[in-house]
């Protein structure tokens, strides 16, 4: 074993037959247990117990040598100012080392910023812009008044004397402009002088905070199973956003690959868990297990786990999902979508409620998906056959008329009233989608209405309304901390992997398009068979 990175694992726990998919993964036992050393090795290290209760996520590789089992731990970014601590990897480029370019440009950086700082709040750079706004208001004052003066001249003369004296008092007001234009110019001068120095130095920091950036990103080559070199800056030359974002490369997942790759030990199995505070937008529950993030180390891992075995996407494998319709006419269907199957077509060639409607309805028009269920909720969903039903049923929705109510099992006991309203402002995590964030200054509106309770079987269920329709609504209203702070059981972005997502669209109330009727519909679910 190599020491102080590479620790032993005791253990007669079978190995997988394939490396972990790193953005959908149930924690393997071997993980659990890694991990479970990782934690309790965290807990004894007294310094870092103050920054890591803010948020820390932590990863384990177990890795297999020279017919061996071991583990590897990392830690994302920096604890107290430093990335070397003993017991976990390295970073795959060390940004710190003294007299490191980094760290002399960085110095010069910050050196540019003090001088920004001082200069914008000089008394000179003040002075100077006090000087100008007297310089404009006396030029302004000085000609309304001759403005005004002008007028009242005008008003008094006819005739020949007051076209002479027009000449006069137009020429007089043209020299009166030019005079008070050269001061405002002789006031603006050195204003001017000083804001163009202070951009010129805020041009010269962007210029040498961008250069350092790319030489940063391409000195994190990273490797994958096939010994095969990329750099940040290739490997993202390819998305939407063509540049590495800030922090690329230094969350667990990469440093740990990179670092079994660099010593020759083959990984086995993944997985990284959260330790702290969950931070305020984002859910993230202290000692819970979560998918590598998308937007940072999705292109790398991409790369870095070609060569290896790894596990199949399970959200991309279409299983065979039968879709129930309970109601039919000609304007519209409901129907009960089972967990598992897509709303509406994806990127992958799995079926969903419109495919499926198309090949059973095919002269039906319109674009027939009037809302949608995420692909792990089962339940009620109307269906649009004419195009008349659509516009009619989503105007409904628009209006907020329509009424749906699901039922949920919680994960622990929440710690608000029994029932009463989470009002919770959404917005995509550009970072790491599908996922949502609480996002109070930019998120759009999000109301649920919500009250639970606990079987005798000491279940927890929760019935939730949503009173709009934002996306994974009521999943994140349910795991976040200023929401009911109890994810819902089998929740693979916001808590923990089950057998299933289980949450349910249990009931559907609208009118209908053409008769006028109030429609309700109601579908137990298998895990809840019980009225709503």
């Amino acid at each position: 074993m190599l020491a102080g990175h590479l620790h032993p694992l005791v253990t007669d726990i079978a190995k997988p037959e394939k490396f972990t998919f790193p953005f959908c993964y149930v924690p393997h036992p071997l993980c659990l247990l890694a991990a479970d050393e990782v934690k309790r090795h965290i807990a004894t290290l007294d310094s870092w117990q103050e920054e890591i209760s803010k948020g820390k996520m932590f990863g384990v590789l177990v890795v297999e040598h020279a017919n061996e089992l071991g583990f590897l731990a990392a830690y994302s970014g920096q604890i107290n100012d430093r990335n070397d601590w003993d017991y976990f990897v390295p970073p795959v480029f060390d940004l710190l080392q003294p007299g490191g370019r980094f760290k002399l440009e960085e110095k010069e950086i910050t050196r540019l910023n003090h001088e920004i700082e001082r200069l914008a709040a000089s008394d000179r750079l003040k002075t100077l812009k006090e000087n100008l706004k007297r310089a404009e208001e006396q030029a302004a004052s000085e000609i309304n008044a001759y403005k005004a003066y002008v007028k009242q001249e005008k008003a008094r003369l006819q005739g020949d004397e007051l076209i002479r004296r027009s000449q006069f008092l137009n020429a007089e007001l043209r020299r009166l402009k030019k005079r008070t234009s050269d001061a405002i110019a002789t006031a603006q001068a050195p204003f001017q002088a000083m804001e163009k120095d202070i951009d010129e130095r805020k041009q010269r920091r962007k210029q040498m905070s961008d250069e350092l950036q790319r030489w940063i990103f391409s000195q994190f080559r990273m490797l994958n199973a096939e010994g095969e070199y990329r750099d940040l800056c290739d490997i993202f030359s390819t998305t939407p956003s063509k540049t590495p974002p800030s922090g690329a490369g230094e969350c667990c997942a990469p440093k740990l690959l990179q670092y079994a790759y660099s010593h020759h030990l083959h990984p086995v199995c993944m997985a990284e868990f959260w330790w702290g505070a969950s931070p305020k937008t984002e859910v993230r529950h202290h000692l819970q297990f979560y998918p590598a993030c998308r937007g940072k180390c999705k292109p790398i891992l991409e790369h870095m786990l070609q060569g290896l075995e790894v596990d199949p996407d399970p959200r991309a494998h279409d299983e065979a999902h039968d879709l129930q319709i309970i109601y039919d006419d000609a304007c519209l269907s409901v129907v009960n979508k089972p967990a598992g199957m897509l709303s509406v077509p994806g990127k992958s060639n799995r079926r969903s409620v419109l495919s499926e409607m198309r090949r059973r309805f095919p002269t039906a028009e319109g674009p027939m998906i009037v809302h949608r269920l995420d692909m792990d909720t089962s339940g009620l969903m109307v269906v649009a056959k004419t195009l008349e039903s659509y516009i009619h049923l989503q105007r409904q929705f628009c209006e907020h008329t329509i009424r749906k109510t699901y039922v949920a099992v919680l994960s622990r006991q929440p710690k608000s009233q029994p029932q009463g309203i989470i009002n919770l402002p959404i917005s995509p995590d550009i970072m790491d989608r599908p996922r949502q964030l609480v996002d109070h200054a930019k998120g759009k509106e999000a109301i649920t209405a919500y009250e639970y309770f606990t079987t005798a079987d000491g279940r927890i269920i929760a019935k939730l309304r949503p009173l709009t329709g934002r996306t994974h609504q009521l999943r994140l209203h349910c795991a976040h901390s200023e929401g009911l702070n109890a994810p819902i059981v089998g929740d693979t972005l916001y808590g923990t992997a089950a057998d299933r997502l289980y949450l349910h669209a249990a009931r559907l109330q609208f009118v209908h398009p053409q008769t006028g009727e109030t429609m309700s519909f109601e579908m137990k679910a298998n895990f809840f068979p019980f009225p709503v």
